[in-house]
């Protein structure tokens, strides 16, 4: 019965929000988004020792967790080292990190946000320190 009265609210407020003329854009909630994955891995382990880039693969899947669209966020890997001291940090805006895919099919994701419930899988191509141990991901909206 909730569910319904939001989704009849949602309508009335869209409705609402076209005959005065307002801006109806997604949110950009951080407790939207839960981290439901995370898998950082050589893309040829057996070359990982002979070759100096040391090219790996995050494998990263997050989730709309609201019932209603959310703005993307950016992705951020923290590599870390044996004492777990910062080596370095890389950035992921959603237009890099959200899959070609996904983004072709729907052109004005940026405007629109994640819809309800979806959750993206994406595979990054990163390159690795040599002396990279660990590893943290989180995702972020950038100060404006």
């Amino acid at each position: 019965m909730a569910s319904a009265a939001f989704s009849l609210l949602q309508k009335f407020d869209e409705q609402l929000c076209r005959a005065i003329g307002c801006v109806n854009r997604p949110v950009s909630d951080f407790s939207a988004w839960k981290i439901t994955s995370v898998t950082l891995a050589p893309e040829n382990a057996r070359e990982g020792l002979k070759n100096g880039l040391n090219q790996s693969t995050l494998q990263v899947e997050i989730q709309n967790r609201l019932t209603l669209p959310a703005l993307f966020p950016n992705v951020e890997i923290l590599l870390t080292d044996a004492e777990e001291l910062e080596i370095k940090t890389i950035q992921f805006s959603p237009q890099e990190w959200l899959p070609s895919a996904w983004r072709d099919s729907h052109s004005e994701f940026l405007r629109q946000g994640a819809p309800s419930g979806e959750i993206f899988r994406s595979e990054l191509s990163i390159s690795l320190p040599q002396n990279t141990a660990g590893y943290r991901v989180r995702i972020f909206y950038p100060e404006k």
